[in-house]
């Protein structure tokens, strides 16, 4: 795991010392992502840099470090990320072409060797691994960036004049004088409606993410002539990302061709690839462990890295003093039966407290999903034992996790038959009565509105967080609004600005998927890559701490897309045949209970301990002097919060992200 970053500049201006005065900024601002070693590479005729810094996990020695040459002397390699069937590759070129002589046991040695033998998009579809790269081909004087196929590292990139930059964080690209940093206020729509800022955008204009699973290439040549940037994948001139593994297509076939196997062959098959993926990802030649939360994802990876381990695997775990919030106890006891070697910590609300300063630079751009805040401290606390550590992200979008997939079917179906107009008219009623009124003559239905509303609290408060669902005129409308923080970013941008994603867009839905299977692989496209696994990867990166992530495996994903709902979800229980699989090694009993997450008490945090740092940062006169936000609809709500009629917690941390944000921003400026 490490961090990139460089740039061409065809300008011809730049004179060597500046463009390694550049880059060595750029690489050095990412250092907490490899500190063991840096390394820069110029051709300064070209205008070209390259840089590195590393956090050494396979072939600790100089044999390993970056950036890296060929042995042909074509491409020179900085890269981010582990290739998990490098052996296999290895064993496949040299079947091919002989003995190759490496130099050490790196996968990065294998990448170049694969780029020499097969080139570099075939090559992209031999790997197994999560990565981005940046490769310069010096024979032909073209650059090409890619990423894995789930998007599990990160990479951003754009184009300024002629120069065009890359970097593994926004913070790297920003050191360089021709960054644009201009807020993008597209972005800041789609921020304040999801909470995070979904790919290709970036909270920057004209700065983009590389999609997953996409690769791109520029020549020296084409940056002379300015060329255009196209962030979306597909074809056409300029700066295009073009898919290596196609998730629209891989998605239409997985449903055209559905497994057809019993399903307990499913179970064993779904085994065997799961056992594989993790043994694949055990390897290091450093210490490695495994977070462990008690639930269903983790405590399966956890499962099969000990039937697979002759030492008792590390694990680690961190649990809150505040009742409903903590876990601890049931990683312990699954851990107990399984004999790791577990940690846990217990965190006060001081210590977690501590750790909000620090995200607007963890970061880089507005992110507003808290369990960021124990994502980070449970990484902490297992850097301080092992360098690699695994983690259970990506099952629900898999096998149907989530409650809110439920609650959208069981919605639609309770209300769906009902005229638009009807449902409209109906929660326009909801949205004026006093919550105090409905409380008293609809308590009948709070079973009912617990099951589906959005916010917690009385039935009048549920209610009204469906009453301006319910007049939308699809489920796929209904599941969008589900995941929206603001519902309306109009409302607080003055305007209607907010671009389409997949979530809005049926254009690029998958052929022949029915509503479940669209919000699965909807989130996997989009609150995956952008949410989970940002929180993740600089969570962890922040402590120079490796994560990796086997249930996204390519092989597991597309199995689980060829799985059917009834196998993944029976009696509103999701993660079916995920289920089975762990209960091969852990009993029943100590993972059955209701989903609990992964979160903090934000919503009391913030009428207590953080109400005068929330109070600055949604201080009116500052609100109005940057003039970005609906400053009058802010202030009411945050009144809303804080006498106790609303629980808004959720509006509220995504205006204060990006206030920290900005305010972080500013100084930095």
């Amino acid at each position: 795991m490490c961090g990139i970053s460089g740039f061409i500049d065809s300008s011809g201006l730049c004179s060597p010392e500046t463009l390694l005065r550049t880059v060595d900024a750029m690489t050095d601002s990412v250092e907490h992502r490899g500190p063991d070693d840096r390394g820069v590479w110029l051709d300064s005729g070209l205008g070209v840099a390259l840089g590195h810094r590393r956090l050494s996990i396979l072939d600790l020695s100089p044999a390993g470090a970056q950036p890296m040459h060929s042995h042909c002397g074509r491409y020179v390699i900085v890269f981010n990320g582990e290739i998990y069937n490098h052996r296999a590759v290895r064993a496949q070129i040299e079947a091919e072409s002989g003995a190759i002589p490496f130099r050490g046991h790196s996968d990065t040695e294998v990448m170049l060797a694969a780029f020499s033998q097969w080139g570099v998009e075939q090559s992209l579809k031999r790997f197994n691994g999560m990565f981005a790269f940046a490769v310069w081909d010096r024979e032909v004087r073209e650059l090409w960036l890619a990423r894995d196929r789930m998007g599990e590292k990160p990479l951003y990139y754009t184009i300024s004049g002629k120069a065009f930059l890359f970097g593994s964080e926004l913070k790297a690209l920003r050191k360089h004088p021709s960054c644009p940093v201009e807020l993008d206020l597209r972005a800041l729509a789609l921020y304040l409606r999801f909470g995070y800022v979904p790919g290709p955008w970036t909270i920057y204009n004209r700065v983009y993410k590389l999609p997953p699973a996409c690769f791109m290439r520029l020549s020296a040549a084409e940056l002379e002539r300015r060329p255009e940037v196209n962030p979306f994948p597909g074809s056409g001139s300029g700066i295009v990302p073009r898919y290596y593994w196609s998730p629209i297509d891989v998605a239409e076939r997985c449903a055209a061709e559905p497994f057809s196997g019993s399903e307990e062959e499913a179970i064993d098959r779904l085994e065997v690839l799961l056992r594989e993926a993790v043994k694949m990802r055990m390897e290091a030649d450093v210490p490695l462990g495994a977070f462990l939360s008690g639930g269903i994802d983790s405590s399966t990876i956890v499962a099969l890295m000990q039937a697979q381990s002759d030492r008792p695997v590390r694990t680690f775990s961190i649990g809150f003093l505040e009742e409903g919030m903590n876990e601890a106890h049931h990683a312990k006891q699954v851990a107990r039966h399984l004999g790791t070697d577990h940690v846990e910590l217990y965190v006060t609300p001081t210590e977690a407290l501590d750790v909000i300063p620090m995200l607007p630079a963890m970061y880089d751009e507005p992110f507003a999903d808290a369990s960021q805040i124990p994502t980070f401290l449970v990484s902490r606390l297992a850097r301080q034992h092992v360098t690699v550590s695994l983690s259970g992200d990506g099952g629900d979008e898999l096998f149907f996790g989530y409650e809110r997939y439920h609650a959208c079917n069981n919605l639609w179906d309770t209300v769906g038959w009902v005229p638009r107009w009807m449902r409209a008219l109906a929660g326009r009623a909801v949205a004026v009565t006093p919550v105090h009124a409905l409380d008293v003559t609809l308590s009948w239905m709070a079973p009912f509105l617990k099951k589906h509303g959005r916010v917690d609290g009385s039935v009048g408060q549920n209610l009204r967080g469906v009453a301006d669902v319910v007049g939308l005129s699809t489920p796929e409308e209904m599941y969008r609004a589900a995941l929206s923080h603001w519902r309306n970013p109009g409302s607080l941008l003055s305007g209607n600005i907010e671009p389409e994603t997949a979530y809005s867009d049926p254009s690029v839905w998958p052929k022949g998927h029915d509503l479940n299977r669209r919000m699965m692989y909807l989130d996997a496209m989009l609150y995956l890559p952008d949410d989970i696994l940002v929180k993740v990867d600089r969570a962890s990166m922040a402590v120079s701490l490796e994560s990796r992530v086997p249930l996204l495996d390519h092989r597991v994903v597309e199995f689980a897309w060829s799985l059917g709902v009834s196998m993944k979800m029976r009696n509103g229980e999701g993660k079916l045949a995920l289920r089975q699989v762990l209960y091969r090694y852990v009993p029943r009993s100590l993972v059955e209970r209701p989903k609990m997450g992964f979160g903090v008490p934000i919503d009391a945090w913030l009428r207590g301990p953080l109400r005068d740092w929330a109070e600055n940062l949604l201080d009116e006169s500052r609100l109005k002097s940057q003039g970005i936000l609906a400053w009058r609809l802010i202030r009411k709500t945050w009144a809303e919060h804080l006498a106790g009629l609303f629980n808004r917690q959720y509006l509220l941390w995504t205006v204060l992200m990006f206030q920290a944000w900005l305010e972080a921003n500013k100084r930095e400026a």
